[in-house]
């Protein structure tokens, strides 16, 4: 029964909002919005408030608002409590325990002299820790140039 009313009510306001639409673009531009430094026939004196364009799109522009609360309601009523997915939360770690592999290539095994990994809430601490790991690691030694 809800949802046939909620989509009662959303296609009225979509004819409603159709309707605002095609009744602004007809009215004439005076080129003073409100009536500010426009003609003495804008929209804040008397014949310009009696103009049927300017209620017609008062009352259009009322029913837009009513009829976006009202299904703002209806939709707010029909969800009850529900549950939060957290399988993408950054405290979701690998059932192994090890911090995600870094994106430039496949993972190493960490040094065996390396400080174990501190968790920590920097979604990239992971990659520095790698950088600094290879940073730490001796470079192998290379032999001088033969001399001819």
């Amino acid at each position: 029964m809800m949802s046939s009313l909620f989509t009662f009510i959303l296609v009225l306001q979509a004819l409603v909002a159709a309707v605002m639409i095609g009744v602004i673009l007809m009215q004439k531009s005076e080129g003073g919005g409100l009536g500010v430094g426009g003609s003495p026939a804008g929209l804040l004196s008397a014949r310009g408030a009696a103009d049927f364009m300017t209620r017609a799109t008062t009352i259009l522009a009322t029913a837009f608002v009513a009829l976006s609360i009202v299904l703002a309601a209806m939709a707010s009523v029909g969800r009850s409590g529900s549950t939060i997915d957290t399988s993408l939360s950054k405290a979701a770690q690998p059932a192994s325990g090890a911090p995600a592999s870094s994106l430039t290539g496949p993972a190493q095994q960490a040094p065996a002299n390396a400080a174990p990994a501190v968790p920590s809430d920097d979604p990239l601490a992971a990659a520095a820790a790698a950088a600094a790991s290879q940073d730490a690691a001796p470079a192998p030694a290379q032999a001088p140039p033969a001399k001819k």
